[in-house]
């Protein structure tokens, strides 16, 4: 009889594939449900049992900003789930609820401000400007990823985290091997060790705290005993991982301008609209496949029409929020004249990205330099056939072959 009752007051389970999409195309999967309502039920390829999912953006917003959703129970659950393999780290900054999550995020806060993010803004220049430089000097045609940038996100956090010029090279290798699954489980677990050991060594020898780096940071958060060696480490290797996102993204924004000329002249030739065209492309591009924590409800809440238990787990979908009509008119149209600041692409809440303002840093630089100094930059195939990462959480082109 509770069974009948639940399928008549709840939507239905919609088992969810996540296929690799070719190129930036949205997932029409996603889109049916963003049809069906606010709140649905998922089941994805892995993991045990079915989710809801939200997707509407003030929806989203809340349960991403709301306590009574919690990422800490999921470390004892095999939520419904894309990954194949997941091994959540019990005690690790993503799995973590305040006032616990804030504490760590606290250590680190104060090289991600404003001032913070100026602090590298003109060596990130300067780094960029060099790898322009060697681009050129090579001659077309190139792999814009492998040229510029994959290696140029990986260089600005490593000078935000304070990794010496000499060991750059060894964390580019690292942070490659962890994140490419064309390398082997095997090698990126040996690559994360190495760098697992290698911040440890760094945290400690920067325990005088003495610079505004990051590693600095949190050798002195450990010195004052606000945070464990341990997770200073593990904070220290996520941020240092995270960085290559940027890779992605940037990626997905190339592609962009590549396939529509029109926006890279638009671009080129209004240079004071760039900050707010990078928003507006980081609202639109589907920078995931499906979708990545889940939470759990700590007690039943109503939402969007529809109760979710105590126990209950829940995912939102920051690509469908995005793409809310109610927040963003006409919202498959990428419109350089919109300001679309309400974007979530970073996330919302205590488990946003901290890195947030060095992402939109290191954007702006890439397209504003990249448009500039390359004006005749064209792609060198057409954009069906660039490849895109498969079987992989974040989206983005493996390579993008260019030339002018």
């Amino acid at each position: 009889m509770w069974e009948e009752t639940l399928e008549q007051t709840v939507p239905p389970v919609r088992e969810w594939p996540a296929a690799d999409l070719p190129g930036s195309d949205f997932d029409p999967v996603l889109s049916e449900l963003m049809r069906e309502g606010p709140v649905t039920r998922i089941s994805l390829p892995n993991g045990e049992g079915w989710a809801w999912l939200v997707t509407r953006h003030d929806d989203v917003r809340t349960v991403t900003g709301d306590p009574r959703f919690g990422r800490e129970a999921v470390v004892d659950r095999q939520v419904t789930r894309f990954p194949r393999h997941f091994v959540p780290a019990r005690g690790a900054v993503g799995f973590l609820d305040p006032p616990e999550h804030t504490r760590l995020r606290r250590a680190v806060a104060a090289a991600f401000t404003a001032r913070g993010v100026e602090r590298v803004r003109e060596r990130s220049r300067a780094l960029l400007h060099g790898l322009v430089d060697a681009l050129l000097e090579a001659g077309p045609p190139a792999d814009l990823v492998e040229a510029v940038l994959r290696p140029f996100p990986i260089a600005v956090t490593c000078e935000l985290m304070g990794v010496p010029a000499a060991d750059r090279p060894r964390v580019h290798t690292w942070t490659r091997l962890v994140l490419s699954p064309a390398h082997g489980a095997e090698a990126g677990e040996r690559a994360k060790h190495e760098m697992t050991a290698y911040f440890d060594g760094l945290v400690e020898l920067r325990a005088d705290g003495v610079a505004e780096d990051v590693t600095s940071l949190l050798g002195a958060a450990v010195g004052r005993g606000e945070i464990t060696r341990e997770e200073a480490v593990g904070l220290a290797v996520l941020l240092q991982l995270g960085g290559d996102a940027v890779t992605d993204n940037s990626g997905q924004m190339f592609h962009l301008l590549l396939s529509r000329p029109e926006l890279a002249a638009r671009l080129r030739a209004e240079p004071e609209i760039r900050p707010r065209a990078v928003d507006e492309m980081l609202r639109w591009i589907p920078h995931r496949n499906a979708v990545g924590l889940a939470r759990i409800a700590l007690e039943d809440v109503e939402l969007g029409g529809v109760r979710i238990r105590a126990g209950d787990a829940v995912y939102v979908s920051y690509l469908a929020a995005n793409r809310d009509p109610e927040v963003f008119p006409d919202p498959d149209t990428i419109d350089f004249s919109r300001s679309p600041g309400a974007h979530v692409s970073f996330g919302f809440g205590p488990h946003s990205c901290p890195g947030a303002s060095l992402a939109r840093m290191e954007a702006e630089l890439l397209v504003g330099t990249l448009v500039d100094r390359v004006p005749g930059l064209r792609a060198a195939v057409p954009p069906e056939d660039v490849p895109f990462k498969k079987g992989t959480l974040i989206r983005g082109p493996v390579a993008l072959p260019v030339t002018w």
